[in-house]
């Protein structure tokens, strides 16, 4: 599944478009390194994302095409970087 999309199926960013637009901004890494909005996720990976000052960092534990809103939180877990 595209980054963006995942992005949005995992409500980590509301809109599509607007996790894109992050992509291209540089504002998303996976594993360390700048990301494309078209980037093929899988399980295991690491994604983080700058919101101004503060950065979230996820695992990936599930890729799902659609997920229910009460479901979506189950398809990664929060990483505490230190």
């Amino acid at each position: 599944m595209r980054l963006d999309k995942y992005l949005k199926v995992a409500r980590l960013i509301k809109r599509r478009t607007v996790a894109n637009e992050a992509c291209d901004n540089g504002l998303v890494t996976v594993n360390g390194k700048p990301a494309r909005a078209s980037y093929d996720v899988k399980v295991g990976d690491r994604i983080s994302m700058r919101f101004g000052a503060r950065t979230v960092t996820v695992e990936v534990l599930s890729v799902q095409e659609t997920v229910k809103q009460a479901d979506a939180a189950a398809l990664y877990r929060e990483v505490r970087e230190e």
